[in-house]
C-alpha cells in the first residue's frame, strides 16, 4: 500500500464537531476499501487568501493515510459531492513524518528563512556592493509634460 498526506478545508460555518465527524466518515471510507489513517491534524479555521464559494476561512485538517489508490480514490470522489469540502489535495509520500507538522509547531520553534538580520536588512549583500539610491548622483531628467 502507498503512504498518502491529505489535506482538506471544510466550509468556515460548521463546527469543529462536524469537521471531526468528517474525518471518521472518510476514515471509514478508506477502512472499508482496505486501507488505514495514521495520524490526523485539525489545523483550526484559518483565513483563506482569496474567497472560495463565498467563504472568506476555513477549517484544515491533515491526514496521514496508509492506504492502495482505489480507496483514496473513491474517498476524494465522495469529498467531491460534499459540500461542506471547499477544496482538497492528496500527495503521495515516501513516508509520513514523525512528530507535528509545520503547521503545528509554533513560530518561534521553525527555522527562521529570508536571509534578514534582526533590524529587518539584508545579512549580506554578496560582491554587489553598498547599494545607492536611484537619484543619488544624477540630476533628474525632465519629463515632457513637466511644467518649469
Amino acid at each position: 500500500m502507498a503512504l498518502y498526506e491529505h489535506v482538506f478545508l471544510a466550509r468556515q460555518d460548521i463546527s469543529n464537531q462536524q469537521v471531526d465527524q468528517l474525518v471518521e466518515q472518510y476514515r471509514g471510507v478508506l477502512e472499508s476499501n482496505g486501507g488505514s489513517v495514521g495520524k490526523v491534524e485539525n489545523w483550526g479555521l484559518k483565513t483563506l487568501t482569496y474567497r472560495i464559494n463565498k467563504n472568506r476561512k476555513a477549517y484544515y485538517t491533515l491526514m496521514n493515510i496508509d492506504a492502495p489508490s482505489a480507496a483514496v480514490q473513491e474517498m476524494e470522489r465522495q469529498m467531491r459531492f460534499n459540500e461542506d469540502i471547499l477544496r482538497y489535495i492528496t500527495i503521495r509520500v515516501e513516508e509520513h513524518e514523525e512528530g507535528q507538522s509545520a503547521m503545528m509547531q509554533k513560530r518561534d520553534d521553525r527555522p527562521r528563512r529570508g536571509g534578514r538580520d534582526d533590524r529587518g536588512g539584508r545579512e549580506d549583500r554578496g560582491d554587489r556592493g553598498p547599494r545607492r539610491d536611484r537619484d543619488d548622483d544624477r540630476p533628474r531628467r525632465p519629463r515632457d509634460n513637466d511644467s518649469e
